[in-house]
C-alpha cells in the first residue's frame, strides 16, 4: 500500500504537498486560534509539515496518517529536526478508514477529499474523530473562472468541469452538509507556483539523475507540456483553499 512512484518522485522535494506556502500554513494556524495542548488529526498528512510547524509554534499534539511510506519517513524526520517528535505520531496507512482512538480538537483532510469519496464523505469521516464542538479543516479545489472548454479543464488538471464547483457553490455546499464555515485561507498565484512550478525543477533533476529509468519517457513528455498547461490554464482557472468548519 503506497502512492504511485511517479507521484512521490514529482513531489520528493516538497514539504507541503498542496498549493500553500509556509507563510500560508502559519496564517491558517493563527486563523483557527490554535492553543497549547490542542490535539489534531491530519488524514493524508503528506510529509507532515502542517503538524510539525504547528507543534513547534503552537505546542499542539497530533497524529498524521498517510499512504506514502516516503512521505511518512519525511514527516518523522521533520518532527525530529524541529524537536517536536514527542508530541506527534505519524502512521503509514489508508487514511480513508482511519478514526482516532480518542476524539481530537481538530480533524483535518487538507487536499485529499478522495479519501471520503468527496467533500461530504470526508467531512463525515472527520466528524467521527472530532470532539463535540470541535473543528474540521478541509482543503479543496474550486473553479476561479468557468473553464471555456474541455481543453482548459484538462489543462487545469481536472477530468471534467463537474469535478469542482465555484467558490460560492463550495461554500454553499458546506451549509447543505450541516456545517458552518467559520474561517478560510485561500491559495494565490504565488503559492500555486511554489507547488506546481517547483515540480518541474524536481522532475528535470530526476531525469538528469535517472535517464534510463522506466518512468523517464513519461516524465520527459510531462516536462514538455506541463509548464505551458499550467500558465495557460491551471494558474488562471483553478483555485484552492482550506476551510474551517463547525457543526451547525
Amino acid at each position: 500500500m503506497d502512492l504511485p512512484r511517479s507521484f512521490v518522485v514529482r513531489e520528493r522535494d516538497h514539504r507541503i504537498h498542496d498549493p500553500f506556502t509556509p507563510a500560508k500554513l502559519a496564517v491558517l494556524g493563527e486563523a483557527i486560534r490554535l492553543r497549547p495542548g490542542m490535539s489534531i488529526l491530519d488524514l493524508a498528512c503528506g510529509s507532515g509539515e502542517m503538524l510539525c510547524t504547528w507543534a513547534e509554534k503552537h505546542h499542539i499534539t497530533g497524529t498524521g496518517v498517510d499512504i506514502s511510506t516516503a512521505f511518512i519517513a519525511n514527516a518523522v524526520a521533520r518532527a525530529a529536526e524541529l524537536g517536536v517528535e514527542d508530541g506527534l505520531t505519524f502512521t503509514h496507512g489508508d487514511a480513508s478508514g482511519f478514526v482516532a482512538a480518542e476524539p481530537v480538537d481538530v480533524a483535518c483532510c487538507v487536499g485529499a477529499t478522495w479519501i471520503g469519496g468527496g467533500v461530504e464523505g470526508t467531512l463525515a469521516l472527520l466528524e467521527r474523530s472530532v470532539k463535540p464542538g470541535g473543528l474540521l479543516l478541509v482543503g479543496e479545489p474550486f473553479w476561479r473562472e468557468d473553464p471555456p472548454d474541455q481543453v482548459a479543464v484538462e489543462g487545469s488538471g481536472a477530468g471534467s468541469r463537474e469535478d469542482f464547483g465555484d467558490l460560492p457553490g463550495l461554500v454553499e455546499s458546506f451549509r447543505g452538509y450541516g456545517w458552518d464555515l467559520v474561517e478560510m485561507v485561500l491559495a494565490d498565484e504565488d503559492s500555486w507556483d511554489r507547488y506546481v512550478a517547483a515540480q518541474w525543477f524536481t522532475v528535470r533533476a530526476w531525469l538528469d539523475e535517472n535517464p534510463d529509468d522506466e518512468l523517464a519517457a513519461a516524465f520527459r513528455a510531462e516536462l514538455d507540456t506541463a509548464p505551458l498547461n499550467y500558465v495557460r490554464y491551471q494558474r488562471r482557472y483553478l483555485g484552492w483553499g482550506v476551510f474551517a468548519l463547525k457543526r451547525r
